[in-house]
């Protein structure tokens, strides 16, 4: 595990293929697009990094990289506002930076952008520092020298809290031409909406949860109807009812199809 200081003679050389320092004029931001994707969402997050450092915002990046970020740098106060307008996710934000302090930038983006995360970095065993970075609206802090590994489980931390990720259960659902709101209860196909009854929206709010998963009628009963026993025409009822408004051809179904000797499943377009 590396460490970075933020005493000059204790910065720690970039490992190989992380890249470059930004040089020239800061306001043209350099954006990367990482491979993955953090665990919080299914959406990127971009991360802005202020630090005057060059060594230090040079691993930080590399490592919020490796985690399936995108970044955008910054190498003093001023340039981080200019920054913070390209609406990162997030703010890694060094308390001691060049033309405007670390406490005076989270003001500013405060004032902006209330919702905005701020992770703080401070000076070991500062905690004047903490409690003023705190005080003017930071999220979290980490003290100088750390782990870029903390740095970005922080990150990946804050991120979760304030940008839960929406339950399962909750989130629309988009199947070719067919989508569903769990939220809304509305279903559409070729974006016309479907006339389901609840049960009916409810199977197929389970289907498309649930793709290429093979279900008995016995497992949909008790998932969809909450029912432990039950006639398990039922569910045959309400399978074929659904083929007939999601499937071009009910009578040869491709989507809600029938597995031999199991029960159902649904074939994703």
């Amino acid at each position: 595990m590396r460490w970075l200081s933020c005493h000059p003679s204790h910065r720690t050389r970039p490992e190989a293929a992380i890249g470059k320092p930004l040089r020239g004029d800061y306001r043209r931001l350099r954006t990367a697009r990482a491979p993955a994707r953090p665990p919080y969402s299914v959406l990127v997050a971009t991360i802005l990094v202020v630090d005057d450092d060059p060594t230090v915002r040079e691993v930080v990046v590399a490592y919020l990289r490796q985690a399936g970020y995108d970044t955008l740098e910054a190498p003093d106060g001023p340039n981080g506002v200019i920054a913070a307008h390209a609406q990162p996710d997030l703010v890694v934000l060094d308390v001691m930076l060049p033309g405007i302090d670390g406490f005076e930038v989270c003001r500013r983006l405060r004032a902006e952008r209330p919702d905005l995360p701020i992770v703080m970095l401070t000076a070991l065993g500062d905690e004047e520092d903490r409690i003023a970075g705190l005080d003017h609206g930071a999220d979290d802090y980490l003290s100088k020298p750390f782990s870029p590994r903390e740095l970005v489980l922080r990150v990946a931390s804050v991120l979760r809290r304030v940008n839960p990720p929406m339950p399962a259960e909750l989130q629309a659902r988009q199947d070719g031409n067919l989508r569903l709101d769990p939220v809304a209860r509305t279903a559409a196909l070729d974006d016309a909406p479907l006339s389901l009854t609840g049960r009916e929206f409810d199977l197929l709010s389970h289907f498309l949860a649930h793709p290429g998963e093979a279900f008995s009628r016995e497992e949909l009963l008790s998932a969809v109807w909450g029912w432990e026993y039950g006639d398990l025409t039922t569910v045959t009822v309400h399978v074929r009812r659904l083929r007939e408004k999601v499937e071009a051809s009910p009578s040869q179904p491709t989507r809600l199809v029938t597995v031999w000797g199991i029960g159902y499943r649904w074939d994703p377009s």
